[in-house]
């Protein structure tokens, strides 16, 4: 089955509110000098910019470039200083939520049932979701990697239904890839990947689990883009400080073509 390719720029906490609309520019500018965006084949492309910088990012979303949230919270509503309910980034004009970044778990405790809660929020509103997991370098030679990648999707996705699964991308993230420069060999991302597709299957059926994108997170750049999108099971790249570089994340782009 023929999955579009699916890009996307998480831009972390970089890029203040002027230094965003100069960067999705520039990205932008890149794209259109080879025509890359207005092909036929043409992967989707997203990027998931600040919170204070959405502003400046969302007026050049169009065709195939997509804005997202790097989180959301699971309430409507409520008394959660600090925290962005679905509505909210619904009626702001955004695509997606990114759920369960590998750095949310890590430095504040987000968990596989809160990831969960967060999804099927976002899932309600009409928001797409991108589902992230991934084990980290510990669990990876401890043998642990489809034992985590198991319990994650399984929780991640628990009271999601098969219909509710065309507007949920899932990323795989190996912790231990991320911002570190180390990156699985593609016949490792691509076994993880298989992992997670038949995994998919179980919960849900084969039809589902072909449909849905898999996307790989650990440090995807200009060099190593090619390899790892040529895998069968490999559906894009969720890209960090590649996306920062418009004529990298430009190069990886046109690598999925």
């Amino acid at each position: 089955m023929s999955r579009c390719k699916l890009i996307a720029g998480n831009w972390k906490m970089n890029q203040g509110l002027s230094q965003a609309g100069a960067l999705i520019k520039a990205l932008k500018a890149e794209l259109d000098s080879d025509k890359t965006c207005c092909s036929a084949n043409c992967p989707e492309l997203l990027v998931f910019p600040p919170f204070t910088s959405i502003a400046a990012v969302l007026p050049e979303a169009g065709g195939c470039l997509q804005v997202g949230a790097q989180n959301v919270h699971w309430a409507e509503s409520g008394a959660y200083t600090g925290e962005v309910s679905a509505p909210m980034l619904k009626e702001l004009g955004l695509s997606y939520a990114l759920i369960g970044h590998s750095e949310r778990r890590q430095y504040f405790g987000e968990s596989d049932e809160s990831a969960n809660l967060r999804l099927r929020a976002a899932l309600k509103a009409g928001l797409k979701a991108m589902l992230c997991i991934g084990e980290t370098e510990e669990e990876r030679q401890l043998g642990l990697t489809n034992c985590v990648l198991e319990r994650q999707l399984r929780w991640g996705l628990s009271q999601v239904s098969a219909a509710d699964m065309s507007r949920v991308v899932v990323a795989y993230e190996p912790v231990w890839a991320i911002g570190t420069g180390k990156t699985a060999s593609e016949a490792d991302a691509q076994a993880a990947h298989a992992f997670i597709r038949s995994l998919l299957a179980q919960l849900f059926c084969t039809d589902t689990a072909e449909k849905t994108r898999i996307l790989y997170g650990g440090s995807m750049n200009a060099a190593n883009a090619a390899g790892l999108l040529a895998q069968p099971d490999i559906d894009g790249g969720l890209i960090g400080g590649a996306s920062l570089k418009p004529a990298d994340f430009a190069s990886i782009v046109r690598a999925a073509k």
